[in-house]
């Protein structure tokens, strides 16, 4: 099984889908123009019998995240007000998160956000030696004459960047 083939978990039951709806509105506190659904943090969302209490599963970016606390309590606070009883959000480490789930719609957002988005496909676990990237294209100018400046940026998933053109700086989300 592929990264892309669980990338887009989203129930075909209409009373989980739309909890998941709820779920999937929730933002990253760390980047608040996308929400858990476009990083493909939101795993799985299930409804119980008698649509009362809700099942939420998160894989964190990494297993350090620090906004997973608060993406827990915004996931329970939306579904809360959304009327369900019980909201139960459970961590999922395996499978590892991977860049692969971030949709199409999150990556350009990003881009407009002024972070670039990861390029390119996470590697197989196991697939050997690893790509190096050779260059990262500037958000703002779309140059490719850019320099990583530092391999952490303001959070442990991003690097900083400096476009060589237009004399920005940058973070780019990391391929993981």
């Amino acid at each position: 099984m592929t990264a892309a083939s669980v990338a887009r978990p989203v129930p075909a039951d209409p009373v989980a889908r739309r909890a998941w709806d709820v779920a999937a509105t929730v933002t990253d506190p760390e980047i608040p123009v996308l929400t858990i659904e476009d990083l493909g943090v939101l795993r799985s969302v299930s409804v119980d019998d008698d649509g009362r209490a809700v099942h939420v599963e998160l894989t964190p970016t990494y297993s350090g995240c620090p906004a997973m606390d608060a993406m827990r309590d915004d996931v329970v606070l939306a579904l809360t007000h959304a009327g369900y009883d019980e909201v139960d959000v459970h961590m999922v480490l395996a499978p590892a998160w991977t860049t692969d789930w971030m949709s199409d719609e999150g990556k350009q957002k990003l881009r407009t956000y002024g972070i670039q988005a990861p390029s390119g496909h996470a590697p197989a676990r196991d697939a050997g030696p690893v790509r190096l990237q050779l260059a990262v294209k500037c958000p703002r100018c779309d140059s490719l004459n850019t320099r990583e400046l530092a391999r952490f940026g303001s959070t442990s998933c991003k690097a900083l960047y400096e476009c060589r053109d237009c004399l920005e700086p940058f973070d780019y989300f990391k391929v993981l």
